[in-house]
């Protein structure tokens, strides 16, 4: 954009933070450049971060608005640190605040060596006219053995793009005229690598003319997680005030699926704004409500006994040599040194869980359950538990149906738990773990949380905004079944509306490389959104579920298993909980029973 263009990249992707593999070429995409790699710091070329003492030291927009250093550094985004986002490990620039920490992509190419899953970018695109609509551009990966692959790369605005699918928001933005208190926001988007072959560099996309400019902070491989299966898993769901907690103890109960001779735990920012302090933490069978079989095992992040998850950021613990058992609870305790106000969080976990005293400290290493006088029904902060070896995972994506809203408090009786006790039960396919990625009161296509800000609603961001961080980079996954979308019908999306997502979520998935099995939507007339209008529209997207052109690599007829045969608008009513939305305990048990195992399998 700082210069004009005789040509501009083709296409745009929905949303705007997707990246798209094309179709497969021996050679860069026509006309970008074959510039000699070069690591992406020797590229920077712009510079984006200024000290809040001289605004005006920095243009990232082409008309001197620039990032906050203090911003920045508030929300734990500091020079030279390391940032997990969904699973893959990229590094702020160490320039940033003081040199160029960012490149315009225009066909530059970037020394990128190795092999992955995907191709993590942290980007924002950025306009001298305000806030804009974005950027895209063709860009390709370049392999070891000489060929190539073109991609897609859609950079949201900097100031005008989704929150929902942010990895940073700043309250700032800065100028030579001062400070504006303005949202400014960063994204981290994925590409999908082919899986064995070995990465020699990246192309990034050509500048896409004077309209915008496309920045690139950031670049890292996806690496595949060998020799781990996904155990347990919860989705954020919201960020919600809380105590405030000081200097306490978490001690999260959790219910594993697979077990394995060893395990790693991850933990999230998500939604935050600030960087949180974890003391310590340790995992440990349970032996009865907030006590533990044994001394607590003690978890360490990169060799130290805690960590500091920046905004937006992840963090996983070292591997231990712990013992998981399948089908059991655990104990996950999770000390916060200074005071937190606000959480990212699972709210509907159907599970009791304990909190200690304030000021209480650490209380992590405790084998009894005297300190943990309070207790949760949430799982804050913690989002997977992974397992050594094992054949992988199956991915329940769906909402409050999938997440076990009106199962028996602490009995694990959701759909997904009773799969994977028949996935244990049986040789005939391998026993997956099983990863619940339901979320009460989600959408497809529409956020309930807006994915920024203290809230009280914690439906979650929709699916299409959520789906790399609680599908794509889950540990281990091979298998999705998606089973979603009434509340998008009972809250008014068309038929044709809610079948476009499903195809869109499920083009994704499959371009990863996952099998993806589609549920039949369940009936629910009697409750006061079930209108009959409603029951039309999920009529006509069960008809797409069930022949879905290919969209689907198999289906489940989840209407089928709890309809009442005599009224089929209707739960049966020995399924119904009673809210007629929600199946119950036998409901539930009957959806997992009727999967037939061979379907979650290739």
């Amino acid at each position: 954009m700082r210069v004009a263009r005789p040509w501009a990249a083709a296409g745009t992707i929905a949303g705007g933070v997707t990246l798209a593999l094309l179709a497969p070429s021996p050679a860069a995409p026509a006309g970008v450049p074959a510039h000699k790699p070069l690591p992406l710091e020797r590229l920077f070329d712009n510079r984006a971060v200024s000290d809040d003492t001289r605004p005006g030291d920095a243009d990232f927009d082409g008309a001197g608005a620039s990032l906050s250093a203090q911003d920045l550094g508030a929300a734990g985004w500091t020079p030279g640190r390391d940032i997990a986002l969904d699973a893959a490990r990229l590094t702020w620039p160490r320039s940033a605040g003081a040199r160029p920490d960012n490149v315009i992509a225009d066909g530059r190419a970037v020394r990128l060596r190795g092999r992955g899953e995907a191709l993590t970018f942290l980007v924002a695109s950025s306009s001298p006219n305000g806030p804009g609509t974005g950027a895209s551009g063709v860009g390709a990966v370049r392999y070891r053995d000489g060929s190539s692959r073109p991609y897609m790369l859609s950079a949201p605005d900097w100031r005008a793009g989704p929150a929902a699918t942010k990895a940073v928001g700043l309250p700032h933005l800065n100028t030579a005229a001062g400070q504006r208190q303005e949202t400014a926001r960063l994204y981290a988007v994925t590409v999908p690598l082919e899986r064995g072959r070995e990465v020699a560099s990246v192309v990034l996309p050509r500048d896409p003319g004077p309209a915008a400019d496309l920045h690139v902070f950031a670049a890292a491989l996806r690496r595949p997680a060998d020799g781990w299966t996904g155990s347990w898993a919860a989705s954020t769901a919201g960020y919600t005030k809380v105590g405030p907690w000081t200097d306490q103890t978490l001690r999260l109960v959790v219910h594993t699926s697979a077990g394995g001779p060893g395990a790693r735990i991850r933990l999230e920012n998500t939604f935050a704004a600030s960087p949180v302090r974890i003391g310590r933490a340790t995992v440990a069978l349970q032996a009865n409500g907030a006590s533990a079989q044994g001394a607590p095992v003690p978890l360490t992040f990169g060799g130290r006994p805690g960590t500091a998850i920046p905004a937006g950021a992840q963090a996983f613990s070292d591997p231990v040599d712990f013992p998981v058992p399948a089908d059991a609870n655990l104990l996950v305790s999770i000390h916060l040194p200074d005071p937190v106000e606000a959480v990212p969080v699972h709210s509907q976990a159907t599970q009791r869980s304990y909190l200690s005293a304030a000021g209480s400290g650490d209380r992590t290493g405790d084998a009894g359950a005297e300190s943990f006088t309070g207790t949760l029904t949430t799982w804050p902060f913690l989002t997977g538990i992974d397992v050594r070896g094992g054949p992988g995972s199956v991915v329940a994506l769906g909402d409050s149906i999938t997440d076990g809203t009106k199962s028996t408090n602490d009995a694990n009786r959701r759909w997904p738990d009773v799969l994977s006790r028949r996935l244990l039960g049986q040789s005939e396919v391998p026993a997956y773990g099983v990863l619940n990625a339901g979320i009460s009161a989600n959408r497809v296509v529409a956020d309930r949380y807006p994915g920024e800000g203290v809230s009280t609603d914690t439906g979650g961001v929709s699916t299409r905004h959520r789906l790399e961080r609680d599908v794509l980079a889950q540990t281990g996954a091979r298998t999705v079944v998606v089973f979603q979308g009434i509340n998008d019908l009972r809250w008014g999306s068309s038929a044709e509306e809610l079948i476009a997502g499903l195809r869109s979520v499920a083009a994704r998935m499959r371009e990863r490389g996952l099998r993806v099995v589609g549920a039949t939507i369940a009936p629910c007339e009697g409750e006061s959104l079930c209108t009959a209008d409603a029951d039309v529209r999920r009529s006509a997207v069960n008809a797409f579920i069930r022949d879905s052109g290919g969209a689907f690599d198999a289906v489940l007829d989840f209407d089928a298993v709890v309809r009442d045969p005599e009224h089929p608008a209707r739960i049966l009513p020995a399924y119904d909980s009673g809210d007629h939305l929600h199946p119950g305990d036998a409901g539930l048990r009957a959806l997992a029973d009727s999967i037939d195992l061979r379907k979650l399998v290739g």
